[in-house]
């Protein structure tokens, strides 16, 4: 079994966020008098640094991103967060993955606090040794930073023996920043295009694809 320590991407990885993150996007436009976007472009949201999103679509200065942030928290912390589901075969996976002795940890752009409020939610947070995420401030946001920090707090120096896995291109792009392998999952809220475009070593249609990747 080559890798033994894995990083799992949080939203479109190991749950189906979209509803709630979209949902709290439409509630901070709307306090902004932003005309809200096509549906693919609210799809955009999921997965991304959220303040990347925001400047990115709407071409908002620091200053009006901070607050389309802050509004977006508003209805994320209180309802947002859990319009959300596991994806079916996730926990099967994770158990699998224990069970053959592998190290299993989340690094994610969603805010490291929120990450951890979800896992403890489903039920999830004993399958890992660790769970890093973005800053609060945005300091740390982008997905090969989050893994940077991730490889560090979790003192992982054996890269050869590690994997990113995530459903968007930056979770790929992220993880050969940092000479990791990568296994995109079509689960999830990018698409197979997207995936091999970043360069993924391996592509997984299920969670269930994941653990013979892995394991077999």
């Amino acid at each position: 079994m080559q890798y033994k320590k894995i990083l799992f991407d949080l939203d479109g990885t190991i749950t189906d966020s979209g509803e709630g993150i979209i949902h709290s996007v439409v509630y901070a436009l709307k306090k902004m008098n932003r005309q809200l976007p096509a549906i693919e472009e609210l799809n955009s949201f999921i997965g991304p640094p959220l303040n990347e999103s925001f400047s990115k679509l709407y071409h908002l200065d620091t200053q009006a991103t901070d607050l389309a942030v802050r509004y977006y928290r508003e209805y994320y912390q209180t309802n947002g967060m859990y319009e959300n589901r596991v994806y079916v075969g996730i926990p099967e996976l994770l158990a699998a993955l224990k069970k053959a002795g592998c190290t299993l940890y989340i690094a994610t752009s969603k805010p490291e606090i929120y990450a951890k409020q979800i896992l403890v939610h489903f039920e999830l947070n004993d399958y890992f040794d660790g769970v890093y995420g973005a800053s609060l401030d945005g300091g740390r946001s982008k997905k090969g930073d989050v893994i940077e920090y991730a490889l560090k707090e979790a003192k992982i120096t054996r890269l050869e023996e590690t994997v990113m896995i995530g459903d968007r291109s930056h979770d790929i792009i992220g993880a050969k920043e940092n000479k990791l392998a990568s296994i995109g999952v079509l689960y999830g809220f990018g698409d197979r295009a997207e995936l091999e475009t970043a360069g993924a070593e391996y592509i997984a249609l299920t969670p269930e694809e994941i653990q013979k990747i892995i394991i077999n």
